[in-house]
């Protein structure tokens, strides 16, 4: 246990010396502030861990750059797709997220992968969580506990190995108590948070934007 803990502690070490290394391209959450050296801990630290991961912050702050820095050091070798979640149409979602076989529904004219068959073995965003409708919520929930799917058109499930970070800019908190977001869905994805705090409250990190 003592030697593992030593060799987690030089990858954490490591980890956080390239993301300082490369702090020039990962836009929001560079600077020197104690604010976003906290950030960059945490991301170093986070992405060794298989657990969701919530990034909440303003619009601007830089959470799809923290989220790719999540997969780029979590050592997975899949691919990194984001879920725009905002320009997916209602209807589309479970196609959209989880694929779909010819012959599904009427314009289903070839078979389709889905963002989580894309992102095997790697890492899925998934941009403004919040949006994510009612109607899609209880399977995306059911996904991350159990990371099985059925693709429309087929008869059974399947298994990914899909590592899942979600961002937001609202308070989803709020979002429960109206009705609109799941809390079960919320505390799973709620696991591992980093709150990226917006420039106006760094202000000594300003000169890194100059």
């Amino acid at each position: 246990a003592t030697v593992f803990a030593g060799r987690r502690s030089i990858c954490l070490g490591k980890t956080l010396e390239n993301i300082m290394e490369n702090d020039r391209e990962i836009g929001g959450i560079s600077g020197t502030s104690d604010k976003i050296k906290r950030v960059r801990e945490m991301v170093a630290k986070f992405s060794m861990e298989a657990e969701p991961v919530l990034l909440i912050g303003e619009t601007g702050v830089g959470k799809s750059h923290t989220a790719e820095l999540l997969h780029r050091y979590s050592g997975r070798k899949g691919k990194f797709e984001v879920a725009e979640i905002t320009t997916i149409n209602e209807n589309l979602f479970e196609s959209t997220m989880f694929g779909y076989k010819k012959g599904a529904f009427t314009d289903a004219k070839t078979d389709r992968k889905g963002l989580v068959q894309e992102a095997e073995g790697g890492t899925l965003f998934i941009d403004e969580v919040s949006e994510v409708p009612a109607s899609f919520q209880g399977k995306l929930l059911r996904f991350i506990e159990t990371q099985k799917y059925r693709v429309l058109g087929e008869p059974f499930e399947r298994k990914a190995d899909v590592r899942i970070v979600a961002a937001t800019n609202r308070d989803l908190q709020q979002s429960i108590e109206n009705g609109e977001f799941r809390e079960d869905l919320y505390y799973r994805l709620h696991v591992l948070e980093i709150h990226i705090p917006p420039l106006r409250e760094r202000k000594e990190d300003i000169k890194s934007f100059i």
